[in-house]
């Protein structure tokens, strides 16, 4: 019951508040100053592979799985692993609340991404870099876009 009512109200809020859609150079400049051009051997272009790939750079998009967990932000963090959703049992290895992962600021979910990705395995723990993303070309996602 209380995680129908959870859900139900996660729901609303997002209709309230409609998709949170980042413009591509927006978010660069964002993982700029937060430091992870570069993180872990990942350039800029990597994360917004990323992005894209998980969210379509939506940062409030959440996504329920088979398993009950559900996906967050635009790096789509899983609740059973990183952070805490109060709907189910989650280790909550980034200490954070789900919701903050939401936040079109990205500190939070920044903060998240770098301990998954230092945590061994890189962006391969996003099945979606793998597809879509590893071994291939990424410069041109940096394209018109300026840092400074």
């Amino acid at each position: 019951m209380m995680r129908a009512l959870l859900i139900s109200l996660v729901s609303c809020l997002l209709a309230v508040n409609q998709a949170i859609i980042m413009h591509r150079c927006d978010v660069a400049k964002l993982l700029h100053k937060e430091d992870l051009h570069g993180f872990e051997g990942y350039p800029l272009s990597a994360w917004l592979c990323l992005a894209f790939v998980e969210s379509k750079f939506n940062a409030s998009k959440i996504k329920e799985n088979a398993d009950g967990s559900f996906d967050y932000g635009i790096f789509q963090i899983n609740s059973h692993y990183w952070c805490n959703d109060y709907l189910s049992h989650s280790e909550n290895l980034c200490h954070t609340d789900c919701i903050e992962l939401l936040n079109p600021d990205l500190l939070s979910t920044v903060n998240c991404v770098k301990k998954i990705v230092s945590g061994g395995g890189g962006l391969n723990n996003w099945i979606e870099w793998k597809l879509h993303c590893s071994g291939r070309p990424l410069s041109y996602w940096m394209t018109g876009c300026r840092l400074a």
